[in-house]
């Protein structure tokens, strides 16, 4: 296996493919996601999204095809759970905790004390806006804004290379939303984080991803650099479907078969 100092890809895909039901819900011939980029994934309900992040997390195996994380298969092994952070759902969190609870519990898994938690914390205080700590509730009583920001704040405290987020503006207020692309820019551009997040909002996921990629059933039909126009190409895009400037791509339809 090459050094690490000699790995550029965080993420490379190949044929990757997920079947329910007889239904090809995802293909993916091949994708490469380098170190330190910030890539936006985007689609209608049923694209495929959160099952390509599933599968990149070992989560749910493919029929076909494999994901490998700084050159190693991430399925059946370990060495990319110790740099990877990632918050898909209310799922991944324990929701019997308290928040407090819940986050000693990852610094825990990540040999951090108690005091450098409180630390963390403390540093993030913004970002909760008061909603979170010392609150006496428990995750499961949080609202689902208020139990997005807890899994995003787990993911922060690992000091992750790789950070994986599923539509984390969904259900946040306004201010977290800014204040979530300004810590996800923080992370990419001055620590050199990987970044990937899926969201249904256009203008947040231009504004923090450098990078592009347009999923419609399983398939990824673009993959743009994001640039002025971008935005404006995605409205249409989503507006008026196949009318779109993207009409003139063109998806063999073998491949979702």
């Amino acid at each position: 296996m090459p050094k690490a100092s000699e790995i550029n890809n965080m993420i490379t895909v190949t044929n990757l493919r997920k079947v329910y039901n007889g239904v090809t819900v995802v293909n993916v011939p091949h994708l490469e996601i380098r170190k330190g980029e910030s890539i936006g994934l985007v689609g209608n309900n049923g694209a495929g999204k959160t099952t390509l992040f599933r599968m990149m997390l070992d989560l749910i195996r493919p029929e076909a095809g494999e994901v490998l994380s700084k050159d190693e298969v991430v399925a059946g092994h370990e060495n990319w759970k110790t740099y990877t952070a990632s918050y898909l759902d209310e799922g991944f969190l324990i929701d019997y905790l308290t928040p407090e609870e819940y986050f000693y519990f990852i610094g825990g898994l990540h040999q951090q004390s108690r005091a450098h938690v409180d630390d963390f914390l403390n540093g993030i205080a913004d970002f909760f806006n008061g909603e979170i700590l010392k609150k006496g509730k428990y995750i499961r009583d949080l609202s689902k804004g208020n139990q997005c920001k807890v899994g995003v704040a787990s993911c922060l405290l690992q000091n992750p290379e790789l950070l994986m987020l599923d539509e984390p503006f969904a259900n946040i207020d306004p201010s977290t939303q800014f204040r979530l692309k300004s810590i996800v820019k923080d992370l990419n551009k001055n620590k050199g984080v990987t970044t990937l997040i899926s969201s249904h909002d256009l203008n947040h996921i231009t504004d923090v991803c450098d990078r592009i990629l347009l999923m419609e059933k399983g398939v990824i039909i673009k993959d743009i650099a994001t640039n002025s126009s971008t935005l404006t190409e995605l409205e249409e895009y989503f507006g008026v479907g196949q009318m779109s400037s993207f009409a003139s791509v063109k998806v063999d339809p073998e491949e979702n078969h």
